[in-house]
């Protein structure tokens, strides 16, 4: 699993905008310039690409998951989280 350093994202309020491909061969983070790209392998079905996007984003951001809301995006491949 490849996963960036993000710790500098971790003040609480901050927001963080994800472009996720779902069904991806390996789980990972991809920043690309000002683009954060997350990959996961699970399917886009019940919340679970969600649920796997927030748990690779808390591991990141050195955080539990619980502190990181999805603000904007439960059904689209953008989405916005928020530290809490």
């Amino acid at each position: 699993m490849d996963i960036p350093d993000l710790s500098n994202l971790v003040a609480p309020g901050t927001r963080i905008a994800v472009r996720v491909t779902p069904r991806a061969s390996r789980a990972r983070l991809v920043v690309e310039g000002d683009t954060l790209r997350a990959y996961v392998t699970v399917v886009p079905e019940d919340g679970k690409a969600n649920a796997a996007v927030q748990a690779l984003l808390a591991k990141a951001l050195g955080l539990a998951k619980s502190r990181l809301v999805l603000v904007r995006g439960q059904t689209s491949r953008d989405k916005l989280f928020e530290v809490i």
